[in-house]
């Protein structure tokens, strides 16, 4: 009987701790010719994904990170849902799309749009074209209560051969804000978001800024 009960209790506490466990995911444009004219003009697009039982409710935030030289150099709340009481995830899924490209000769864009609302913001860059939208956020686990990386928009690492490589770098398992020291990657932007129903929480992860 002991047994059964230490069992039951077992998979309730498991039972538990997956109900605050959270996945994204993402998809390409779906029509081909769309796919094609952003391709041709260097613009990137994802429509993402956040699911999970626990996420109804939830409160959240968007922080953008930049990092030039293996540095954080600026650190800037894209939107904190916590101050606006609307805005919060209706049910157990938030989507989203979300679009980067390089807007002039050293500066990026990128959106992300609700559907509701949208974020533009531009940021400065180095003179190199050849940055890519990384959706970090779709190969790891995502918890409720806990900051992650959604989003990466990175320049490649440059190999001595005169290639470069940025799947190398996104899936390197390495502490991604280390990225620019491991990789010699000179520039890039972290998207960092989390989601919450304790507004103290977001004081305390937002104060840095």
């Amino acid at each position: 009987m002991k047994k059964c009960i230490y069992l039951f209790l077992l998979i309730s506490s498991l039972c538990a701790a997956q109900g605050t466990t959270l996945k994204m995911t993402t998809t390409y444009p779906e029509n081909k010719e769309i796919d094609q004219l952003f391709r041709f003009q260097g613009i990137e697009m994802y429509h993402t994904k956040i699911s999970g039982t626990d996420l109804k409710s939830k409160k959240y935030y968007i922080v953008s990170k930049e990092i030039w030289k293996g540095k954080v150099k600026s650190v800037d709340t894209l939107f904190n849902s916590a101050t606006f009481p609307v805005s919060v995830v209706e049910g157990d899924t938030l989507k989203f799309n979300v679009i980067a490209m390089k807007s002039g000769s050293k500066t990026l864009k990128v959106m992300f749009d609700f559907g509701r609302f949208s974020l533009i913001e531009e940021y400065k860059s180095t003179k190199h074209s050849d940055y890519s939208l990384r959706d970090f956020g779709a190969q790891i686990e995502i918890e409720t209560g806990k900051p992650f990386y959604a989003f990466a928009y990175i320049l490649p690492q440059r190999n001595k051969d005169g290639s470069s490589s940025w799947c190398a770098v996104q899936y390197s398992g390495k502490d991604i804000e280390n990225w620019g020291t491991e990789f010699g990657i000179e520039h890039y932007i972290l998207f960092e978001m989390k989601f919450s129903d304790q507004e103290s929480l977001f004081t305390t992860a937002l104060s840095k800024n």
